[in-house]
């Protein structure tokens, strides 16, 4: 089973993290061709050159994209950790899958990931010294009905995974585990 897994959110507010974290999941669930398209490791490598224009930002969420539905075509998961601010453009890619999408909101208050950041990146652009910095200078729409919203603020990261796996599990994306299948009929 493929699918595509795309986490959005704020700069800071755990996307990466939670995806990291269903990696032992979802091996867990038999799914061991299963791809992280980390937000930053894709500008290093894919879109190098990109800047934080509103058009830079769309070209390089249509990359993630592109390669999302590759992996996807050949049977594995697709995990997308990138902020893709633009409800347009996360629209587009959920448009152009073929394999199942899921969109996960990574939802965080300002005041969390801001205080959660170790660069000092949102005091410095609150500050006006970095331009075009999403969810300051710049925007974020957030997903109106995103499959999965998890709340990183205030949940664990077990928590949150625990919401998205329920969510794959009720979509019929993963199959529960044989130990578990196999519990209820063992005495």
């Amino acid at each position: 089973m493929s699918f595509i897994l795309w986490f959005t959110g704020l700069s800071g507010a755990g996307k990466s993290t939670l995806a990291r974290a269903l990696l032992p999941e979802l091996s867990r669930y038999g799914l061991d061709k299963v791809e992280v398209l980390d937000g930053d490791e894709v500008r290093e490598h894919i879109s190098k050159g990109l800047g934080f224009s509103r058009e830079d930002r769309r070209t390089n969420v249509l990359r993630i994209g592109y390669v999302a539905r590759l992996l996807a075509r050949n049977e594995a998961v697709a995990i997308t950790a990138a902020i893709s601010p633009y409800a347009s453009d996360r629209d587009e890619v959920r448009a152009k899958s073929e394999a199942p999408f899921v969109e996960v909101h990574v939802d965080a208050s300002l005041e969390a990931v801001t205080a959660r950041d170790v660069k000092g990146l949102y005091q410095k652009a609150l500050a006006g010294e970095i331009q075009h910095f999403t969810g300051v200078s710049d925007p974020y729409e957030p997903p109106l009905a995103p499959e999965v919203r998890v709340h990183s603020d205030r949940e664990t990261i077990a928590e949150s995974v625990d919401k998205i796996i329920a969510h794959l599990l009720d979509r019929g994306l993963l199959a529960r585990p044989r130990q578990e299948a196999r519990a209820g009929v063992e005495s």
